[in-house]
């Protein structure tokens, strides 16, 4: 049945009211504050919660008669005649923090996840999953901090099903205003008798079990069947029937190897949701992985098939090939409202600010055509299409570049500008330094910048504070300065000085270009032993005074770090991003196995 929940809700006094006058009457059943808010997204509660309600309204001497907050009647259709209710609202799961950090070199620290985390909130996703608890103790307290700060979005941890995991992710998530426990295992007979070596039986009572030890920490528990769209589906109806009627609220089916199309994803939600009992109780998801590059199409396909809860990360980040991209999927259904019918409550305009700090922490640059926030992705060529565009927008763009948060945002900020307007302004942007020592270094470095260009704009403000940032908890290497020698058929020099635990080193080197130089310079001192796979700069910003952001990939026995650095001067960023890499190295091994969902 559908009810006016909200009206519901305000009538016992609010969320927090009604939550602690509901244990105070049925102690030994908690309602967490975070299962109210999920019976105000659904439209809907479980009828023995209706029940309390009524006793709760008996017990305070007031009439409570439902009838009056019923906004739809209840269907009597069979299992295999019911569709799926088609809620007008699209929830946006976001997995940058976890799925995303899969990416080789994408590991973030706790600040940079937490800088992340308060932008999505910003942007307005409903869930964001910080991370996965039982990974390392390092995760687990990032997860911590992103539930600290976070207070409009849902935190959410996964975990795989088992006590250990589950019960990790219940202590990182404590602090949330609003927590979730995003639970898996896998149900496709490959997996099951290859990976897992369970039987289907063991498979359904590990999953039950999982979401009953969730439910001990919140009432918010989402479910996932690794690898469901290769699942026979009546045995995944057999499963998510049983974590329904253990307590899940969220049904994930996700497509974790990228083998679906978009035809067969419709139609596979479809038929599940008409199969599994309870159906109608639980909000579907769908995770799409971008193998076949159709995951953002796929997900499209999920959501016309009955799911209300798209997970995505920004740029389209995550491990091989990527997860679907966040900007296309909220783009899409506000674009093509006409066919999907539902709406998110992500704010646009920060779509473009999210990708940017995004590939400035991760080190991920964004393609140029990339939809939606590729430099290129509101760039006409073609001299029909400018004159379209300048007669009429809509002959040639569907969407304004601006609707997205394309725009020039100059900082007017300036040399004389001081530390209480410069951090006024990383406040506007989501940036909050951990500590004035941070303040300080950050701002000198605006005060160097500010010396070298005459605009400043917020991309600058957010790599420059990504490189203090990185100097500041890892200090190891640290850069002092660069003096680079090059001229026409003579080989180029670099004689570099920089600092080795406090110490200063200084070393000089040739290569075959001037960045080769920096980069045998800085070995011939430190050693490291490491491979460079990838050497990338990007213009942070336009014009030829535009700051140049270097990522610098090493590997090394195994583990593979992404360095980054900033600077007018394209050499000395790139000899940041080298020293930036060997800090990761030196540092503690992240322990952060390659979960999949």
């Amino acid at each position: 049945m559908q009810l006016d929940i909200d009206k519901l809700v305000a009538d016992f006094g609010g969320p927090g009211a009604l939550a602690d006058a509901l244990n105070a009457a049925f102690p030994d059943e908690p309602v967490s504050r975070a299962a109210i808010y999920k019976w105000r997204e659904r439209g809907t509660l479980p009828l023995t919660q209706l029940n309390k309600l009524a006793q709760l309204a008996a017990s305070q001497g007031r009439a409570f008669d439902f009838n009056t907050y019923l906004t739809g009647a209840a269907t009597t259709a069979t299992a295999t005649e019911r569709e799926p209710a088609m809620s007008d609202r699209l929830y946006i799961f976001d997995t940058t923090l976890r799925d995303g950090e899969q990416s080789p070199g994408a590991a973030m620290t706790k600040e940079e996840k937490v800088r992340i985390a308060r932008q999505l909130e910003k942007l307005g996703v409903d869930i964001i999953e910080a991370g996965f608890a039982a990974a390392s103790p390092g995760d687990a307290d990032a997860i911590r901090a992103v539930a600290e700060v976070v207070k409009e979005s849902t935190v959410c941890s996964l975990a795989r099903a088992n006590e250990r995991d589950i019960r990790a992710a219940g202590e990182a998530i404590k602090p949330a205003a609003r927590g979730r426990i995003h639970t898996f295992i896998a149900t496709s007979a490959i997996h099951m008798e290859h990976k897992l070596r369970m039987s289907p039986d063991q498979v359904v009572d590990a999953a039950v079990k999982a979401v009953k030890i969730a439910r001990e920490y919140t009432d918010d528990v989402e479910f996932s069947a690794e690898d469901a769209l290769r699942s026979d589906i009546d045995f995944l109806a057999r499963v998510f029937g049983a974590v329904i009627e253990a307590g899940a609220t969220t049904l994930n089916v996700p497509d974790t190897v990228g083998y679906a199309v978009p035809k067969k994803t419709e139609a596979f939600f479809r038929e599940l949701i008409a199969k599994t009992p309870g159906s109608d109780k639980v909000i579907w998801s769908a995770h799409c992985h971008n193998d076949l590059g159709m995951a953002v199409a796929n997900s499209l396909a999920a959501v016309l098939g009955g799911a209300r809860q798209v997970e995505c990360t920004i740029n389209g980040l995550g491990e091989r090939a990527g997860n679907a991209a966040m900007e296309e999927i909220v783009m899409a259904v506000k674009t093509r409202h006409d066919i999907f019918n539902v709406d998110t409550r992500v704010d646009t305009t920060q779509i473009v600010p999210s990708s940017k700090l995004v590939s400035t922490i991760t080190g991920y640059p964004v393609q140029p055509n990339k939809a939606i926030v590729g430099a290129n992705a509101f760039a006409h060529e073609s001299g029909i299409h400018q004159d379209g565009v300048l007669k009429h927008r809509e002959t040639y763009e569907i969407m304004s570049a601006e609707s997205v948060g394309w725009s020039a945002n100059r900082l007017t900020l300036g040399k004389l500008s001081g530390r209480n307007a410069f951090r006024t302004k990383l406040a506007e942007l989501g940036i909050t330094l951990s500590s004035e020592e941070a303040l300080n270094a950050a701002f000198a470095r605006f005060k160097e910048l500010a010396d070298k260009k005459r605009e400043i704009f917020d991309e600058d403000l957010h790599a420059l504070v990504s490189d203090e940032m990185i100097s500041i908890e890892q200090e190891h290497y640290k850069f002092v300065s660069l003096k680079v020698a090059t001229e026409t058929g003579e080989p180029p020099r670099a004689e570099i000085v920089f600092a080795d635990s406090g110490s200063e080193k200084r070393a000089l080197s040739e290569g075959s270009g001037p960045v080769d130089a920096a980069f045998k310079a800085i070995e011939s001192v430190v050693g490291s032993g490491a491979e460079l796979e990838l050497y990338s700069v990007n213009a942070i910003t336009k014009g030829t005074e535009s700051q140049g952001e270097v990522t610098v990939r090493l590997a090394k026995d195994g583990r593979i770090v992404n360095g980054q650095g900033a600077d007018t001067d394209i050499i000395v960023a790139s000899a940041k991003a080298y020293l930036s890499a060997l800090n990761k190295l030196a540092g503690e091994a992240r322990v952060n196995p390659q979960t999949q969902v």
